[in-house]
């Protein structure tokens, strides 16, 4: 089985991120294909497609918010995620398990007492109205029902798991700002998500192994696992694996992949890029070295916002005032240092709207 070395592994990531080039795609078609972007900071998914797509327009994605094509919601591994209706609708189902999992392990014991489905039905009868509400407001609205349970965890549990929901604008729109106002994704969406396969098949499972390898392979079972949060993958990859080819990793684990997905030469240049905290390009895997050293693991999932250079993560950056500031992880050279401060400048200038292209690139460690 032939060994794929981590600097391929990361040219095969850079390339179906579209990091290793900017992509021509129109936005709606980037989402999809990125499987949605973490979003829990609302304007990190406008930094992620500035350093994927030629001539990026913040507004289109704005628009696409404002049209109800794009939303904002909970589903992998619980986070909030920018995602396309459709996949939304589609993949819902095959998280909810996941996702109540997850609220519970936190407050297993103020919910021990709880019937989740009569929980689920008081949370719809509440949001019935039509109003958007708040996690604290709509766990306000509960507490009468629930008094054992505090009301921010009775919030939690019914958007976090229980209704499917989407936070709505100006949440999530350019420059805008606006706290996280939830309503029933059927509302919001004209109509309920997928129900699970009747014949327990798991035709979702299956779909969501073939797209996330499409964006992120060639990967193991494990990284997918560790990208969604759900369980059960193995054996969508088992009723799949006849349509995939196998690799070995350096160290030795099992990685699959779509035939036909790009695998560059590994000596093939990578560019600078700038990306958004909890960008999937990182998080995206359980064994993260193909794009991130261990001892800068953690900033991962700190919300550092990373430069990419030669392909992998080498410094974090921040803006202020029309100003980013990089601050590199380990020693730049003279061209590594000019190259981060050129895409800085073009950086600059999308988030000032031209106003400023002011990049300030700090001392290397010793």
């Amino acid at each position: 089985m032939t060994v794929l070395t981590t600097r391929a592994l990361n040219r095969a990531t850079l390339a179906r991120q579209m990091l290793l080039e900017r992509a021509d795609l129109p936005v709606l078609d980037a989402v999809a294909h990125l499987c949605g972007l973490q979003a829990q900071e609302p304007q990190e998914p406008y930094f992620g497609l500035w350093s994927r797509l030629r001539a990026f327009d913040p507004a289109v994605l704005s628009d696409l918010l404002v049209r109800r094509e794009v939303v904002r919601t909970h589903l992998m591994r619980r986070t909030i995620h920018l995602m396309t209706a459709g996949d939304t609708l589609a993949w819902r189902a095959r998280h909810d398990a996941m996702l109540l999992q997850r609220v519970l392990g936190v407050y297993r014991a103020e919910l021990a007492g709880v019937d989740t489905a009569e929980l689920a039905a008081a949370g719809r009868e509440v949001m019935a109205d039509g109003e958007s509400r708040t996690m604290p407001e709509l766990g306000r609205a509960l507490a009468g029902r629930f008094p054992e349970v505090r009301p921010r965890v009775l919030g939690e549990l019914v958007v976090g798991a229980l209704v499917p929901m989407v936070q709505v604008p100006p949440r999530g729109v350019w420059r805008a700002t606006g706290g996280a106002r939830n309503v029933p994704v059927a509302d919001w969406l004209g109509r309920e998500v997928d129900p699970p396969a009747p014949d327990g098949t798991d035709p979702v499972g299956r779909r969501l192994v073939r797209r996330y390898l499409a964006a992120y392979g060639p990967a193991a079972t494990a990284d997918v696992r560790a990208w969604s949060g759900v369980a059960g993958l193995p054996g969508a990859v088992a009723a799949i694996r006849d349509e995939l080819v196998s690799f070995r990793d350096e160290r030795g684990r099992e990685l699959l992949d779509l035939p036909g997905a790009p695998r560059p030469d590994p000596d093939t240049p990578a560019p600078v890029r700038f990306l958004p905290a909890f960008d999937n390009a990182i998080l995206g895997y359980h064994d993260r070295r193909r794009i991130i050293d261990d001892e800068h693991r953690g900033l991962s999932v700190a919300g550092e916002r990373a430069v990419l250079v030669d392909g992998r993560v080498a410094a974090t950056w921040n803006d202020k005032d029309g100003i980013v500031t990089v601050a590199p992880l380990r020693p730049f050279s003279r061209a590594d240092r000019a190259a981060v401060a050129e895409e800085g400048r073009a950086l600059a200038a999308f988030l000032s709207g031209g106003a400023s292209d002011r990049v300030e690139v700090a001392a290397s460690p010793a």
